[in-house]
């Protein structure tokens, strides 16, 4: 990367594309950003301040580019790579946000020549919305960001041919972390790919009972567990397709871990289905609260409101006006006369808490809700 001015093309200005473009043009204001995307996210994207260039194509973008960021779905990642391998300039820093890195890191050796440097990334942040529009420039303070390095590249290469790489991405406030593509990708069917296909699963077999009773006391945790079974199938299907034997042995695994409780109930094992219980209870006792994963929780709060008119718009007041984001609002309960329960969900614990403190001082009864 050059010391004046360096150039980083980002391919894909979404969600994260264009987070990563916020954040650079705030904290990297030496650098100038050039985007590609469909020219209606792109002209979005510059608007929000993500970019200071439009390129109307890929080969424009990364023209005398110092960095090359591919933040666009898996399929167009790996078709991308093809189309401008043999146009990116000598000693041009390339990476990637995909979630699956095993395909990326194998599509990397073959389409990219030798003066290339390549390093695999997937940021551990996301969101309940997509597009330019929910871009944030803090989407990645705090999160892990995975690196994977091509084999026969040394770690060394992190604070050398790398380190524009690096350098950019412990501005965005995330922590590398480096991995090797198939434990990245292991570890992602189990606890990413998996749970949502679970997600999915459980909505469904729940809907299946074809009673609407069921749905409607389908709330509290089955509605947590259920969350992410929401996800649009577009955004998942290169996953699963590009992660697919690690998914089967994830879900060869949940299968037996199903097989067992099932048994255990059975045979009125009671024991062994403390023993179990036990077992969760500690591993999740074990998973760090401070980090953001591969799946995004939502902090929730509740807040009693009285009955009367623009109650709601009330309570999100309160909390515009401390510049606190809601990331998702269920009304619980509402008896006329005498108010409702609303859940409020944040992305994180600290923003809970203030809103939790700032509705309080407004003379609302609000708690966390763990």
């Amino acid at each position: 990367m050059t010391d004046s001015s360096p150039r980083i093309a980002i391919l894909g200005t979404g969600l994260i594309g264009g987070s990563l473009g916020l954040v650079w043009t705030q904290r990297r204001p030496d650098a100038t950003i050039i985007g590609h995307d469909r020219p209606d996210v792109l002209d979005r994207a510059y608007e929000r301040g993500a970019i200071h260039e439009r390129a109307a194509d890929p080969i424009t973008a990364v023209e005398s580019a110092d960095v090359v960021v591919f933040a666009t779905p898996l399929g167009t990642t790996i078709r991308l790579m093809e189309d401008i391998g043999g146009d990116l300039t000598e000693g041009t820093v390339v990476t990637d946000v995909a979630s699956v890195k095993t395909p990326v890191m194998e599509q990397a050796k073959d389409a990219f020549p030798d003066t290339v440097h390549f390093i695999g990334g997937h940021p551990m942040a996301g969101s309940a919305s997509s597009g330019i529009d929910a871009a944030d420039d803090l989407l990645f303070e705090n999160a892990a960001y995975v690196v994977c390095l091509p084999d026969g590249v040394d770690e060394s290469e992190l604070s050398g041919s790398l380190s524009p790489a690096i350098d950019l991405i412990e501005a965005t406030g995330a922590h590398p972390l480096v991995l090797r593509a198939s434990r990245h990708d292991r570890i992602a069917a189990w606890v990413s790919h998996l749970p949502q296909l679970l997600a999915v699963a459980l909505m469904n077999v729940v809907d299946d009972l074809d009673d609407d009773m069921a749905r409607q006391l389908a709330a509290g945790g089955f509605r947590d567990m259920t969350r992410i079974a929401s996800s649009p199938f577009s955004m998942w299907r290169d996953v699963i397709v590009g992660n697919q034997g690690q998914i089967l042995d994830a879900l060869g695994g949940f299968a037996r871990s199903i097989q067992s409780l099932r048994n255990r109930l059975i045979e009125d094992d009671v024991d062994a289905l403390n023993d179990a219980f036990e077992q969760s209870s500690k591993a999740r006792s074990s998973i760090p609260r401070d980090r953001k994963g591969f799946l995004q929780p939502l902090y929730d709060i509740l807040v009693r409101a009285p009955d009367r008119p623009g109650e709601l718009h009330a309570v999100t007041g309160v909390l515009a006006e401390e510049s606190l984001n809601v990331k998702d609002v269920e009304l619980l309960k509402f008896r006329e006369g005498t108010g409702g329960t609303f859940r409020l969900g944040f992305d994180d614990a600290e923003t809970a808490d203030a809103a939790v403190d700032a509705l309080n001082a407004s003379d609302y009864k609000a708690r966390r809700l763990d």
